[in-house]
C-alpha cells in the first residue's frame, strides 16, 4: 500500500543512532518500526499513522567505520505537539537493529511551523527593502539605464562584429579591442568604430582596412600593445591612437577619447624607432604572406601538404592525412596544404610552435592564441 503523504508537517523528530555492526538503512527503519510496534496502542502505531499521512517518511542517513555505523534519523510528524513528544521518546526503545545492538538518542524536535515563519519574516524583510530602494528615484542610475539604452540601440554589427551604426558610409574607420569600445565611443556620438575581438584578427578586419583610412585606437595596457603587434601585422593600418598609460578605451570619457584621437599618429610619419620598426615589420609580414599564398597555389590540386622552416625554404612534403601526426616530429614555421584549416589542426600546430596555417578555406574556429590562419577565400 503507498504511504500518504504529508499534508502538514508540523514538528521533525531528530535523533542520533549508533549500532555495534554494519547495517543499511532500510534494517533501520525496520526496526524503527518493528520495535515501536504494541507500545503505545492503536491510536500511535507508527505504521498506520504513516499510511494516513500523520507521519512522514523515515529520513536514515547511516556511515560505517571500523565495524560501527552511526548517523542521523529524521521523522517528519504532522502529530500534536504531546503525540510527537510521545513518539519521540518511543523511538527512542529501540536498542537492536538486526544482530546488533543499537542506541538511539533524540537530539531535538523542532517545530516546523516557527522554521517557516523565520523564513516568512526574513523573506518579508528582503521584500519590504527592495520596495523601499525601488520607491526611491536614483536620478543618477535612471540617467544611466537611459544612456545605455540608447547605446544598445545604436550598435550594429558589420560582418558579425560589434561595430557603430557609421561604418559603411565613413572614409575612415576606428579599430578598437571589443564591444565595450564600441559603446563607449557610440555615447560621444563616434559611429565609425568596429570592434577586432582581441589579437586574432578576423578576415573582415583585414579587408575593411584595405578599403578605408584605419585608426587602430587601442588600450593603455600591455593587451592593447598585443593588438597593435597583431594589427600591424595583418591589416593595412594608417594611424595609431592609444588610451592614457593603464586606462582601456571603454573607461575613458569624451575629453580623454577626443585627445587621443587627435594626438592619433601616422604610420608613414612615425620616426621614431618604434615606428619604423612597425612599418618595416608590416612591410615584411606583407611580403611573407604573399610568399605563402603563391606556395598554396603551388598545391593546389594536389592534395598535398608542405612544410616551410622560417626562411620559407621547404622542408618536406606529404600527403594531407599525414599532416597532423608529422607535426610534433618535423616542427614547422608554416604549414601550406590543399586543403581545410580545422580547429583540430590549429590545436595541433599551436603545441609544435607553427606560425602559419595556410588553406584553401577554415572551418569554425573558436580557440586560437598564436598561430595565423591564412586562406584562398576570405
Amino acid at each position: 500500500m503507498a504511504k500518504a503523504p504529508v499534508d502538514t508537517i508540523k514538528y521533525n523528530i531528530y535523533a542520533n543512532i549508533i549500532i555495534d555492526g554494519v547495517v543499511e538503512k532500510p534494517d533501520v527503519v525496520g526496526a524503527i518500526f518493528g520495535q515501536s510496534e504494541g507500545l503505545l496502542g492503536e491510536d500511535l502505531e507508527l505504521r498506520e499513522l504513516q499510511k494516513t499521512g500523520r507521519i512522514g517518511r523515515i529520513e536514515v542517513d547511516i556511515e560505517t567505520k571500523s565495524g560501527k555505523s552511526k548517523g542521523e534519523i529524521i521523522i517528519p510528524s504532522g502529530l500534536g505537539m504531546v503525540k510527537t513528544a510521545i513518539v519521540g521518546a518511543a523511538i527512542e526503545n529501540v536498542n537492536r537493529v538486526g544482530p546488533c545492538n543499537a542506541n538511539i538518542k533524540i537530539k531535538n524536535i523542532e517545530d516546523a511551523r516557527s522554521v517557516k515563519r523565520k523564513k516568512v519574516v526574513d523573506r518579508a524583510k528582503n521584500l519590504l527593502k527592495k520596495i523601499m530602494d525601488e520607491s526611491v528615484p536614483d536620478t543618477e542610475k535612471i540617467t544611466e539605464e537611459v544612456r545605455k539604452s540608447v547605446q544598445l540601440a545604436g550598435i550594429t554589427e558589420y560582418e558579425g562584429l560589434p561595430a557603430g551604426p557609421g561604418v559603411d558610409e565613413a572614409d575612415s574607420v576606428i579599430l578598437v579591442e571589443g564591444r565595450a569600445d564600441v559603446l563607449n565611443l557610440l555615447r560621444f556620438g563616434i559611429k565609425n568604430a568596429v570592434a577586432v575581438g582581441g589579437t586574432n584578427i578576423p578576415p573582415a578586419v583585414v579587408k575593411l582596412a584595405k578599403e578605408k583610412t584605419t585608426i587602430a585606437f587601442a588600450d593603455g595596457d600591455r593587451g592593447g600593445g598585443m593588438i597593435l603587434k597583431e594589427l600591424f601585422q595583418v591589416a593595412d593600418v594608417d594611424f595609431i591612437a592609444e588610451a592614457p598609460k593603464g586606462k582601456e578605451v571603454e573607461e575613458l570619457g569624451k575629453k580623454e577619447v577626443i585627445m587621443a584621437l587627435r594626438r592619433k599618429v601616422p604610420i608613414s610619419q612615425m620616426n621614431n624607432k618604434k615606428g619604423e620598426t612597425y612599418e618595416k615589420k608590416r612591410a615584411e609580414d606583407r611580403d611573407r604572406r604573399n610568399e605563402l599564398m603563391d606556395f598554396l597555389k603551388e598545391v593546389k590540386g594536389k592534395l598535398s601538404a608542405r612544410l616551410y622552416d622560417k626562411d620559407l625554404e621547404l622542408i618536406t612534403e606529404m600527403e594531407i592525412k599525414d599532416l597532423i601526426d608529422s607535426l610534433a616530429d618535423v616542427q614547422p614555421y608554416a604549414v601550406v596544404f590543399d586543403g581545410i584549416v580545422t580547429q583540430r589542426l590549429v590545436d595541433v600546430a599551436e603545441d609544435t610552435g607553427v606560425k602559419y596555417l595556410v588553406g584553401v578555406n577554415r572551418s569554425s574556429i573558436s580557440n586560437i592564441k598564436k598561430a595565423r590562419i591564412l586562406t584562398e577565400k576570405k
